[in-house]
């Protein structure tokens, strides 16, 4: 009996303080999403939560998550198949492709804006969430045009407010303003006008990622400053379109641990509260997702923690927006028994159907010709990091490697990791292999190796706190042992890290069992 009032306890009090009117608050941590969603933009249709992130060269690319609450956020599918130029991004293009894209729902539809600073911006529409979405439609052609955001009027007309990347344009920090089609086919304007002028503001550099919207007779820009790392979020506010506009910093880092709060999207709850979803640069974790409660004071913003003043600070931990809703995450794991591959898996670049197979609950993947490393070859399928901690375990059969053949389970980025098989004088071997500075075409060294009895063999990474990678490899499945010294992941261009698997040759193949993360 005393056992039995002990297991109850805990629902006693529970339901005491319900009584009482004191029971305990649903909360969510931050990040919301510790994986590289970077530039994330959000919306509410009806009661779900639309999300849409830059993918820059992965393919498929701009991943669409949708939620019930802001909080769980389940991965539906890829709005673009393939990047354009089609053969442009047939190999890697690191750093360039999809850049910060806008959502935005309107006419019946969803749009995507997205830009790519080599070709210009695009756009895209859906009836469905989910897809298909159209081919992309070039709408402004041009080098340096990034961070597209519209906004349609209460008067018809149509706009577009969009930064510049000094990389491409030679300048930057500066917003411009085009009129455009309200079905957004074309621009009516040559030029635009800059609106706001970073230039012209004191300490402010790198003004970029725009999202415009129109709140009581205003028009507000939301508009981070001062670089991924360091910079805060500013809001800019005028009565007119063309501005001229009022700026105020309405969000910084603070005594928070959450360095240079970045850009990001404002949305409403059907109840009428506003919350602000935006990015943190975790280096090889990517930008990772942080969501924060908001209020209006005076006709401005004020987001996050109210610290005295006229700017927030992130919170770690706050009450959740809807409660009680099931949790959801984007999918790591995959035992490869299906008929599509995990929609959690992009391509290092445009992909082939003749690169992979799946059956008899395997994945069958085909070597494809490399270079003196991986960071150019364009068959790697990867993943994002999902977590701070976490292992991975694959299981992998080597015996249709051919001659010099290579597979196995990689930690890629600007330096990178591998362990797997290789296929030599007829023997297949057991390598650790790392590559530093891949991005400059260094050579990969081996820093371990073993003969295998057996061209079967599981693979696995613990990745620590920091990024810190021990692999090791088991004969049975069962004992794992430690191979080599520990390699710390490092991120790409403007990526995060990434994990997944590989099989590069001339020829031949490797079949792989599942693909299981644990945390």
């Amino acid at each position: 009996m005393r056992r039995i009032l002990l297991r109850c306890l805990p629902f006693l009090f529970a339901a005491w303080l319900a009584a009482c009117g004191t029971a305990p608050v649903a909360q969510y941590q931050n990040p919301i999403l510790h994986a590289d969603y970077s530039d994330p933009d959000v919306i509410r249709v009806g009661e779900t939560y639309y999300l849409v992130s830059s993918s820059f060269n992965s393919a498929p690319g701009l991943p669409l998550l949708q939620s019930p609450d802001l909080v769980n956020w389940t991965l539906v599918g890829h709005a673009l198949p393939q990047q354009v130029p089609l053969d442009v991004f047939a190999k890697p293009q690191h750093g360039k492709g999809v850049w910060a894209p806008c959502l935005r729902y309107h006419d019946g539809k969803f749009w995507i804006f997205y830009p790519d600073p080599d070709f210009g911006i695009y756009v895209i529409t859906a009836k469905d969430f989910a897809g298909p979405w159209s081919a992309p439609r070039l709408l402004a052609a041009g080098k340096g045009l990034i961070d597209p955001t519209p906004l349609w009027d209460e008067d018809g007309q149509a706009w577009l407010l969009h930064a510049w990347a000094k990389s491409r344009a030679g300048f930057n920090n500066v917003l411009t303003l085009r009129r455009m089609a309200p079905d957004a086919s074309r621009l009516l304007d040559d030029a635009g006008k800059i609106v706001i002028d970073g230039n012209k503001l004191p300490k402010y550099t790198t003004l970029e990622g725009p999202k415009l919207y129109k709140r009581d007779g205003y028009y507000y820009v939301f508009a981070p400053a001062g670089g991924v790392e360091y910079g805060w979020q500013t809001v800019f506010r005028s009565r007119s379109i063309g501005g001229p506009y009022d700026e105020r910093i309405v969000m910084a880092q603070g005594d928070s641990a959450v360095n240079g709060p970045h850009q990001g999207g404002w949305v409403q709850t059907p109840q009428g509260e506003d919350w602000f979803i935006h990015f943190q640069d975790k280096r090889a974790y990517g930008r990772v997702v942080h969501l924060q409660p908001m209020k209006w004071r005076d006709g401005w913003p004020l987001i996050g923690e109210d610290v005295g003043g006229t700017a927030g600070q992130p919170v770690a931990s706050y009450r959740m927006p809807v409660p009680g809703k099931s949790t959801a995450a984007p999918p790591t794991s995959d035992e490869f028994n299906g008929a599509a591959l995990g929609l959690q898996w992009q391509w290092n670049a445009n992909w082939q159907p003749s690169w992979y197979a799946l059956g008899d609950g395997k994945l069958r993947l085909y070597g494809q010709p490399r270079d003196s490393n991986l960071w150019d070859v364009p068959s790697l399928l990867l993943q994002k990091l999902p977590a701070e901690t976490f292992t991975v375990t694959t299981r992998l059969d080597a015996s249709g490697l051919a001659e010099g053949g290579v597979a196995g389970l990689v930690m890629y980025g600007a330096d990178y990791a591998w362990l797997g098989t290789r296929r030599s004088d007829g023997v297949t071997r057991l390598a650790l292999v790392s590559c530093y500075k891949a991005d400059v075409k260094c050579h990969e060294q081996q820093e371990a190796g073993i003969d295998l009895p057996s061209p079967q063999v599981w693979l696995r990474m613990q990745v620590l706190a920091g990024g810190v990678t021990q692999f090791s490899y088991s004969l049975d499945g069962a004992k794992y042992t430690p191979i080599g010294a520990q390699f710390t992941a490092k991120m790409g261009r403007w990526v995060g890290a990434q994990m997944g698997l590989f099989s590069a040759g001339n020829a031949g193949h490797a079949d792989i069992d599942y693909f299981r993360v644990t945390r």
